[in-house]
């Protein structure tokens, strides 16, 4: 089955296609960080219209890399949630759109769905079971993956995500959108031991994750220190540290408590090099198992919503003529396949 694969839940326009027996054939990803860069922030409605200008041309530029016409494409894919309803509209409308011209199935896809799957994409791919580290900017959950929608929520953070903790810390520090990739590159250059800050919910039992007061930390630590030539970078380094080593020990307790040795971490903060170190470090002293996606796929993109919908479509599972976007969207709520 070939499938076409549309992304449209924030600021990043993605298209990909698909072939379960080929792999992935083709993707592009147009990024709207220039245009949200002077507001310092994603602006939902600059959004949603630059998604309607850049979506057909990737389309069809997708559709020419992949050697594929209308009557080559078996079905699609789109994000339907959760993301900003503006944005998901457009992806959700166009591809309804197209399937009903082409007369292909089409199937709305869970975003964090396709997060979690991305890795399946890589040469290298985890078995089921396993447990899932999804963190990115508006989600940080640990899961038990039993299957392709056989989720079972362990914990998740009961405040701001690690993506969007990332992003805060960058305002405080008056760094350039966007914040978290930003303030990561500013940790290399800092010392990761200069601030001491907390590590929130590892003192109590459980797998919930809390950043709000770590970011508090962050903001008192920047107020009342005297201004010193690396004070930024060793902000940045001290509270990437405190991030990632909450995410690391917190994995390493779902392991436990399950019994499983397969840890798979996906969302966009997935990129970071010094999580993705101690995860690999903890898993070589443990003998666990640890899969990441390509960078390129660490953020949101086609690709992952054309495969993920392309296992839902082969299982017999579509969309009827209507169009439902959910904005938000649990995903212990997915059928299972």
């Amino acid at each position: 089955m070939r499938v076409l694969g549309i992304e449209t839940s924030c600021d990043e326009t993605g298209v990909a296609v698909y072939d379960s027996e080929q792999g992935l054939l083709a993707h592009r990803l147009y990024s709207q960080v220039a245009l949200h860069a002077d507001y310092g922030g994603v602006v939902p409605e600059l959004a949603s219209r630059d998604h309607v200008r850049k979506l057909i041309p990737l389309i069809k530029e997708v559709l020419a890399a992949a050697n594929s016409q209308a009557q080559d494409i078996n079905g699609i894919a789109y994000t339907s949630g959760p993301g900003l309803a503006g944005a998901l509209m457009v992806g959700a409308l166009t591809g309804r759109s197209l399937a009903y011209a082409w007369n292909v199935p089409a199937i709305g896809v869970h975003h964090m769905e396709g997060h979690l799957l991305a890795p399946l994409l890589e040469e290298n791919k985890p078995a089921f079971p396993f447990i899932a580290l999804l963190v990115s900017g508006g989600h940080t959950q640990l899961l038990r993956v039993d299957g392709i929608g056989r989720y079972q929520l362990l914990g998740e953070s009961v405040d701001d995500a690690a993506g969007e903790a990332f992003d805060k810390v960058a305002k405080m520090l008056n760094l350039d959108y966007p914040g978290g990739p930003n303030v990561a590159k500013l940790a290399l250059k800092g010392n990761g031991e200069a601030f001491t800050f907390p590590r929130p919910m590892l003192d109590r039992p459980g797998l919930d994750f809390s950043f709000s007061g770590l970011k508090t930390s962050v903001l008192t630590a920047y107020k009342q220190t005297a201004d010193y030539p690396n004070k930024l970078a060793d902000i940045a380094a001290s509270f990437e540290a405190a991030i990632v080593d909450s995410l690391v020990r917190k994995c390493e307790r779902a392991l436990k408590q399950t019994g499983l040795k397969r840890l798979v971490m996906a969302g966009g903060v997935s990129a970071n090099v010094r999580l993705r170190a101690q995860l690999l470090d903890l898993a070589q002293r443990k003998r666990w198992q640890v899969f990441y996606p390509s960078p390129m796929f660490c953020t949101d993109n086609g690709a992952m919503i054309a495969y993920a919908g392309c296992q839902r479509l082969m299982a017999g599972q579509q969309e009827g003529l209507g169009v439902t976007i959910k904005p938000r969207w649990p995903m212990v709520e997915l059928a299972a396949v």
